[in-house]
């Protein structure tokens, strides 16, 4: 008896929520998240769309499958090349570099990184992660910053990353738009991957999690706009 075969020929694969989110992400690059329906994916994989409800509760939980993807490739220290000896301005450059390759490779995606609704609302898009945050806090700690000085360096830095990203991957033809308000369907049994992390399983998150939690937004506002003004006075001066 043959495999049972997808569209176009391929030999079908067992199906799993990896896999499920793995072709989510490739139907998205191919045609953009409008067109990503339960349906047009499960004519992808080969299968029913109903067969994909064991393994994700419907679109939505899958946009956050997706998004948890993306953001699990991010790295502050890609390929373990930091040491702990070498300065902050490498630790910053290596993560943003991280960061940009994601977007530039998945620009239609990109997006969603932007406007999902995080897990706990202190933490900033694109760095949206508990490790993510433990690790940039941890590594400019261990270079000399404080609590509170990683901290504000970790909202500076988002705010940076965010605007100049969604403005990259804008020309690279994704759409940006509104926040999408959490639709929960079906009944499937596997949770998020990002379901189960507490912050208690990071010690910088431990330390800095009320101050993470503080709006400070008209100061950074403030603060970034001083920078800018300062670059394209030095920039004018040259």
């Amino acid at each position: 008896m043959s495999d049972p075969m997808q569209p176009g020929g391929r030999s079908r694969q067992p199906l799993t929520r990896d896999l499920i989110v793995e072709e989510a992400i490739a139907a998205i690059d191919e045609n953009g998240l409008n067109a990503l329906t339960m349906r047009a994916l499960g004519h992808r994989l080969g299968v029913e769309a109903m067969a994909l409800y064991r393994y994700v509760n419907g679109r939505e939980d899958l946009l956050e499958g997706v998004v948890d993807n993306l953001v699990d490739r991010i790295r502050v220290d890609p390929d373990g090349r930091s040491d702990p000896l070498d300065g902050w301005q490498a630790v910053l450059q290596l993560l943003a570099h991280s960061v940009r390759a994601v977007a530039v490779e998945h620009p239609k995606v990109f997006p969603l990184m932007a406007t999902r609704h995080p897990s706990a609302p202190w933490l900033r898009p694109p760095l949206r992660s508990l490790r993510i945050v433990d690790e940039f806090i941890g590594g400019l700690t261990l270079r000399g910053f404080s609590d509170r000085q990683a901290v504000e360096a970790y909202r500076i830095f988002t705010s940076f990353l965010l605007g100049h990203l969604l403005l990259e991957v804008a020309e690279l033809g994704a759409t940006t738009g509104p926040v999408e308000e959490p639709l929960d369907e079906g009944d499937a049994p596997v949770p998020s991957p990002g379901g189960s992390i507490h912050v208690t399983d990071y010690p910088a998150l431990m330390r800095t999690a009320d101050m993470l939690a503080e709006d400070h937004t008209d100061a950074e506002f403030e603060a970034s706009l001083e920078a800018l003004l300062d670059r394209l006075d030095l920039l004018l001066s040259q």
